[in-house]
């Protein structure tokens, strides 16, 4: 049950993640999250939207470099030590956090969403459905 991620590549230099992020609102697709990592030449901006398909398109069209990549998204309360109860169950599976952020839930505020990048989706997937942790489809995440 993973979700599209897109990763955008982004040179390093001022106003190119406001060129991105405008090609995605001249478009009407809606950035639910955003992750933004650099090193001194190049950006990665990860985002996750409400329409991959036409978000990987636009980008393309306008020349940004972009993949998709499968993410989990899992749902956790807002709660101190929520996460690392969360975090508590992906080390007893042995699962690898390759990165993760998150976003808070806009209709239910006392969720926050958890993005997370793991070494092997299916087997994650697998484990953490049957550990008591709550992993959203795409439609779920769009509802958050």
């Amino acid at each position: 049950m993973s979700v599209k991620q897109i990763s955008v590549f982004l040179e390093n230099r001022p106003g190119t993640l406001q060129k991105m992020t405008d090609v995605l609102s001249k478009n009407k697709i809606n950035m639910r999250a955003i992750s933004l990592a650099e090193t001194k030449d190049f950006g990665i901006a990860r985002v996750i939207v409400d329409d991959d398909y036409e978000a990987t398109q636009v980008l393309k069209e306008e020349n940004f470099i972009n993949s998709l990549t499968p993410v989990l998204a899992v749902e956790i309360k807002n709660e101190v030590g929520a996460l690392s109860k969360t975090l508590q169950v992906f080390s007893e599976g042995e699962i690898n956090i390759e990165y993760m952020y998150s976003f808070l839930s806009v209709k239910r505020p006392e969720h926050a969403c958890m993005i997370f990048r793991v070494t092997d989706t299916a087997k994650a997937e697998a484990y953490l459905g049957t550990h008591g942790i709550r992993l959203l489809n795409q439609d779920e995440l769009s509802e958050m």
